[in-house]
């Protein structure tokens, strides 16, 4: 397995969890970044017109990244962790994996959340990934030991 843990955090608790669980399986990061960085009001859930609400609302939705420069060709293992937005992965993450050529990859979802799984986000983010297969993972929320991500990615057997 060569993974990489490729992440999409809007206030730095997802990316806690991804460096974390890169340290754990020895894995390259890389941060997914959108071109226009999400502020506090953007990320309002409860005001409807707010950016994040907007983009959630349109599955058709692809928010621009900062940059293409993830290395996904190099690796057969790519760990795509996100903060679960309205039960799903944000469509910013549509943008990432249209980006790139994922066929033939295994990719692992994992989240960060504040009181849902991770619901839909396999199936709404299989569309943007023809090739790939793409597993449901788990949340990562709170403090998880490197033994406990060890024996969680051990136990995928990949």
């Amino acid at each position: 397995m060569n993974p990489l843990v490729a992440y999409f955090s809007a206030t730095g608790t997802t990316a806690k969890a991804a460096k974390a669980l890169a340290k754990a399986v020895n894995a390259a990061l890389y941060e997914i970044k959108p071109a226009v960085p999400y502020t506090s009001a953007d990320l309002n859930w409860r005001d409807k017109h707010s950016r994040s609400s907007v983009e959630m609302q349109d599955k058709r939705s692809r928010p621009a990244l900062a940059g293409t420069d993830a290395p996904v060709a190099g690796h057969d293992v790519i760990f795509l962790g996100f903060p679960v937005w309205w039960y799903t992965a944000p469509t910013l993450l549509n943008t990432f994996l249209e980006a790139y050529d994922f066929t033939g990859k295994t990719i692992i979802l994992f989240a960060t959340s504040g009181g849902s799984g991770l619901g839909k986000s396999a199936s709404d983010l299989s569309v943007s990934a023809p090739g790939a297969k793409i597993l449901d993972g788990r949340l990562l929320n709170g403090r998880l030991s490197e033994a406990e991500l060890k024996a969680w990615a051990a136990g995928l057997k990949l």
